[in-house]
């Protein structure tokens, strides 16, 4: 190949020109010249250093793998090793590369949840539920207060978050636990000692004790010496504004105690 520029090829490139050529900037050369990558020529007579063919398929070399994701401290032992080696060393850079493609899709998956409210704290199934509950006429204060139960319990209580949440689920599949929850939620303009809360509490134990399966405390849970206070946070949580429905909490879970429930005590 003949070479017709400003300055022939035979006379080398300065420093500029390389960087140019090789498509970097000229502080990326010669951090390339710090660690070792690429050799600095002789200086010319005139006191410059002219970059020939063989800094400048160097060059090529180190931006290539570098832009390919090759870490700067492996790539000066990568050139010179053999082609076997050269092979394994670039395996072991695809499956790196690969776990960090891995890890910032997750944080933009976050990142994409964040622009979505719910979807930043809860799975997808539990937006689910409180999306069903708006459909069934559940009022905007009620929905979000069983939004921070969920994140509450997913944070607290993680060994439990999955039977609470199919709970949740299978009373909204049924229009009579649907039609007593909002009976509870009646209850909050109730006077606390009004004979309508035990009855209403005899009910909501009687449905959960329905379903037993899902009362069930996993192994060990109650000997965490904080599980009880976990346990109350979200069980318990709201329920400080309104003594009526505290008193309903406190009767269900007695009812539950006695029949056989282990449910923790604060």
């Amino acid at each position: 190949m003949i070479w017709r520029d400003a300055e022939p090829m035979a006379d080398g490139l300065t420093i500029g020109q390389a960087a140019s050529y090789v498509g970097v900037t000229i502080k990326t050369v010669r951090h390339y010249h710090r660690l070792g990558l690429v050799a600095e020529p002789e200086r010319d007579v005139s006191g410059y250093r002219r970059y020939r063919s063989g800094e400048l398929f160097r060059l090529v070399q180190v931006r290539t793998l570098a832009a390919a994701g090759v870490p700067l401290a492996e790539i000066a032992d990568l050139l010179d090793a053999d082609p076997e080696a050269f092979a394994a060393t670039l395996g072991d850079v695809h499956r790196r590369l690969t776990e960090r493609i891995d890890e910032l899709t997750a944080r933009r998956d976050r990142l994409h949840r964040l622009d979505h409210g719910d979807r930043a704290l809860l799975p997808d199934r539990a937006c689910a539920v409180l999306d069903r509950l708006a459909a069934l006429g559940f009022g905007p204060d009620y929905v979000s207060g069983q939004r921070e139960a969920l994140v509450l319990a997913r944070a607290l209580v993680p060994e439990i978050f999955d039977n609470f949440l199919t709970r949740l689920e299978r009373s909204l599949d049924d229009p009579a636990s649907v039609e007593l929850t909002k009976r509870g939620l009646d209850a909050r303009s109730w006077d606390p000692d009004d004979p309508r809360i035990a009855e209403l509490a005899s009910e909501l134990a009687d449905e959960l004790l329905a379903d037993r399966a899902l009362l069930a405390m996993p192994t060990g849970f109650r000997d965490h010496p904080e599980t009880a206070s976990r346990y109350g946070m979200v069980n318990h949580h709201r329920e400080d504004g309104s003594r009526s429905i505290a008193r309903l909490n406190a009767l269900v879970e007695a009812k539950l105690r006695a029949a056989g429930i282990a449910v923790p005590r604060q």
